[in-house]
């Protein structure tokens, strides 16, 4: 089964199909991590994306339920150099192709990923279609070039109401922007008690909870179609320690009166070094976003830069001069890795724990 990979430039990329026949149109991305395809596919980061690996084989070790960070798949389209038809892991359930067929998610195979890659990274991130071999590209571009942006990207993949994580330790409440598995599993190892809260969840509903600490969690698309979260933060920040995420991070630093801007392909992949401003320690780390915090904007805001990144030097770190609250582009959270900055959450429970310390010392002097 033939099928193409058309770009809004007029690009088109000729392979073979696999997964569902459907047409699937979207932002292509590239992402450059060796492993944790499956992780990729079900992070509802990706939500309307059509994905680009940039490993030539995926699809290698098959897909297993347990490794997946949402039940359902929010990508629009996968595309590969080569899909594995014969998956080697003792885990697997079913191979990525038929996985692909259960979700309805189309996918190519064959094309040169290398030079889409340099393509996307030369031009910009662009609107893409996966449609079949008889589609007319010239009116597939003008399709895509009619389409609009989605805004309510965060609504679509955050949980429509609240519940809880049981645990004997902290109470933390994470705020859903569309929060991947691995974080709930990481507060879990640390015997958190979790409240998972949709998107627009108020300060004041979050504060009535009296939670040790909020999380702000990761989520897919532009942190400035989200007002009703950085209205949020700006109602708990200073009442109640704070860490943010990828989009956490974003929300945090809108609310603090900074900026965001669009970068020109985003970071994705599980292989982005960032160094520590005041350690000079670099870490690896796993990312996903489009979007970074404008360092101009950060005067009067009250807010440090703490990381970097060193590829193209934007801020993958922030933390508040008065307030415990601190934030990262990257996933600590990361699965299957790298797990260089997993420490952030005990970082966070140690803010929690201080802050704590500190309410009771001053209730009894």
């Amino acid at each position: 089964m033939k099928r193409q990979l058309i770009l809004e430039d007029g690009t088109v990329f000729r392979g073979e199909g696999f997964g569902s026949v459907k047409a699937a149109y979207g932002e292509i991305v590239f992402t450059t991590g060796m492993t944790g395809y499956q992780e990729t596919l079900t992070d509802p980061s990706f939500y309307g994306q059509i994905v680009t690996f940039t490993y030539p084989l995926i699809g290698n070790y098959g897909i297993n339920w347990n490794d997946f960070e949402a039940v359902t798949p929010y990508v629009k389209g996968v595309v590969v150099k080569e899909a594995a038809s014969y998956p080697s892991n003792w885990r697997s359930t079913l191979t990525l192709d038929t996985f692909l067929k259960e979700k309805d998610i189309p996918g190519i195979s064959g094309i040169d990923t290398r030079k889409l890659t340099r393509q996307i990274r030369a031009f910009g991130t662009l609107r893409a279609a996966l449609c079949a071999e008889n589609e007319d590209p010239a009116a597939v571009v003008k399709h895509l070039q009619a389409k609009r942006a989605v805004h309510d990207a965060v609504a679509r993949v955050s949980t429509k109401k609240r519940y809880e994580m049981e645990g004997p330790g902290k109470h933390i409440a994470l705020v859903d922007f569309g929060a991947k598995k691995s974080i709930l599993t990481e507060l879990s190892k640390r015997n958190c008690r979790v409240t998972v809260l949709p998107y627009d969840t108020t300060a004041a509903d979050i504060l009535q909870l009296q939670p040790d600490g909020v999380m702000l969690s990761n989520g897919p698309g532009n942190p400035k179609d989200v007002s009703c979260a950085v209205d949020m933060v700006k109602g708990i920040l200073g009442k109640v320690p704070l860490f943010g995420i990828c989009l956490g991070h974003q929300l945090f630093a809108l609310a603090c009166g900074a900026d965001t801007f669009k970068l020109k392909f985003g970071h994705r992949g599980a292989n982005h070094p960032v160094q520590d401003i005041q350690t000079g320690k670099t870490v690896i780390t796993s990312q996903n976003h489009g979007y970074a915090v404008d360092e101009k904007s950060l005067a009067g805001t009250g807010l440090i830069v703490t990381e970097r990144a060193l590829n193209d030097g934007t801020i993958e770190g922030l933390a508040h001069r008065k307030y415990p609250a601190f934030t990262v582009q990257y996933h600590p959270e990361a699965s299957p890795g790298p797990h260089d900055s997993n420490p952030l959450f005990d970082k966070f429970l140690t803010m929690v724990e201080k802050q704590k310390e500190e309410q009771t010392y001053a209730k009894t002097h």
